[in-house]
């Protein structure tokens, strides 16, 4: 208990420190959200595994370790050619990149004519139209990493579609972990608003260069007005010694339709809390989860879609591919609110252990307070047939090959639901390449 005070005083101190550099912030609706987030993170202090949520991911690790604020400013070394190495090349899409959790002009390529830019700017010229919805939806009441997040929000990216926008191309949102030669820490945020009739892809990568300890906190809102559409892709592939925590809270109105598509293959410990609430009749949620370790990674999933609203539909597919000590973690959750009559929701989680040391707890659930549903949920662990091994085989392919052949084909239906070709063809060559490895090079790549 006195180690996880002293770490909590850290934050504290750290804190404080910021907030007396921030003159230009003393004042107004940003300090005061700042401060109370870090107020409520002082009295929840990080999750421990007697917290039912945390009950499988212990995160000792993380809490040992006293992280600094990382640089904002990108070095010169870092240019738009070595950023395309880790950012499935030089594909065409609008770019916004950040640096430690800070905007990056000079490696960014935003659209014109749309709000697309850097939340520090946005508060400073038009404030209005951030605070309807900025911290109002990823509550940090409860959650201690949303709080800490908050509590260190100055810059991130937000995304403003206007009525009838449908953007021609995906947005990729680029977040670059620089670790210094001390542990650091970086706390992305990404606000995106969807009006009405808009459509758009977005796509967020966390990347990172060299092979030092760092921690990435991120929390993403994202809001559906009526009958918006969004198509959202995470990709994390930060190298293999960072801790990546990670909250995505999704608002859809009437008629709205989301999909998210999870890719998780790099870090030490990572946990995705996706959060989803239908809160109009008509709305549409799909979430699909691709998740791959090796090593001694640790990789948890939790989810939770509430229906609020009758009339909606959710599907939700998560994969798992894990190998030698890995551990994997799935915890979802769909919730249907009395007055949700007609709810149509599925999911589905499936786990392929490559490994006998290979761990994997999965938890789906169904709390159901109205009588008019339609709702299913299941899990599946197992791991590759020897019998297609041996058949593989009989044909002439080897025994590498024929795992990688197999456990493609298992990772498949997810990968064959991603849009955007670039991250789709990364992930192939992959998958093809061999057992997943949490020392991969093109991830540990220095500047």
């Amino acid at each position: 208990m006195l180690e996880v005070m002293d770490i909590k005083d850290h934050y504290l101190e750290t804190f404080g420190r910021l907030e007396k550099a921030r003159l230009a912030d003393q004042s107004g609706p940003l300090l005061r959200l700042r401060e109370a987030a870090m107020g409520r993170f002082a009295e929840l202090g990080f999750p421990t595994s007697r917290d039912e949520e945390w009950r499988f991911t212990n995160i000792t690790p993380l809490t040992q370790v006293s992280f600094q604020p990382a640089p904002t400013f990108p070095p010169k070394e870092l240019t738009a050619l070595k950023l395309d190495r880790l950012a499935y090349g030089a594909w065409d899409c609008y770019r916004l990149v950040f640096v430690n959790g800070a905007f990056a002009a000079k490696l960014s390529n935003p659209p014109s004519g749309l709000v697309v830019n850097n939340l520090r700017i946005a508060l400073a010229d038009e404030p209005q139209i951030l605070e309807p919805f900025l911290a109002k939806y990823a509550d940090y009441e409860d959650r201690a990493f949303v709080a800490l997040n908050t509590a260190f929000l100055d810059d991130g990216a937000f995304v403003n579609l206007p009525r009838g926008q449908v953007v021609d191309k995906p947005i990729h949102i680029v977040f670059v972990s620089i670790p210094g030669h001390e542990p650091t820490m970086a706390q992305p945020r990404t606000l995106i608003v969807a009006g009405v009739n808009s459509q758009a892809t977005i796509v967020e990568s966390y990347v990172s260069f060299g092979k030092e300890v760092a921690f990435t906190n991120a929390v993403t809102e994202i809001v559906l007005e009526e009958n918006a559409g969004i198509d959202h892709y995470k990709i994390q592939r930060e190298n293999s010694q960072t801790f990546h925590v990670a909250t995505l809270q999704v608002q859809l109105s009437r008629s709205s339709r989301f999909s998210s598509h999870s890719i998780t293959t790099g870090g030490s410990l990572t946990r995705n809390d996706v959060n989803a609430v239908l809160d109009g009749e008509g709305g549409e949620c799909t979430l699909n989860g691709l998740y791959m370790a090796a090593g001694r990674q640790l990789i948890d999933n939790h989810t939770r879609i509430d229906h609020a609203k009758p009339h909606c539909t959710s599907h939700e597919l998560y994969k798992g591919i894990l190998d030698d000590q890995a551990r994997g973690v799935f915890n979802g959750k769909i919730y249907v609110h009395q007055d949700a009559q007609k709810t149509d929701a599925k999911q589905t989680n499936k786990t392929l252990l490559l490994s006998e040391d290979a761990v994997i707890n999965t938890k789906p659930q169904l709390e159901i307070f109205a009588d008019d549903v339609k709702c299913t949920h299941g899990a599946t662990i197992g791991q590759l047939a020897e019998e297609a091994i041996f058949y593989l085989r009989s044909r002439g392919i080897g025994q590498e090959d024929a795992r990688s052949l197999l456990t493609f084909a298992f990772a498949n239906d997810i990968i064959g639901r991603i849009k955007v070709e670039p991250i789709r063809a990364h992930l192939e060559e992959l998958l093809l390449a061999g057992r997943p490895s949490p020392d991969r090079p093109e991830i540990e790549e220095e500047i």
